[in-house]
């Protein structure tokens, strides 16, 4: 509980626009998210948000899926 309010806090601290949420159904603890942003006013690269996402407790895996 709580990791996606975690990492929404991550993109909103970076200046990142969030434009969409899909979050699959839990299954064992675990579920997919999917975020859509905008990137361009950020303050720092896509990969140090990346890096920052990646080191939240309960994030498994994350990636650029375009850019």
């Amino acid at each position: 509980p709580g990791v996606l309010s975690a990492v929404l806090n991550i993109f909103a601290r970076s200046g990142g626009n969030i434009l969409t949420i899909n979050q699959g159904i839990p299954v064992s603890g675990c579920a997919v998210v999917n975020i859509g942003a905008e990137t361009s006013g950020m303050e720092q690269s896509v990969e140090e948000l990346i890096a920052h996402v990646r080191e939240q407790p309960g994030v498994l895996r994350s990636e650029i899926l375009a850019g």
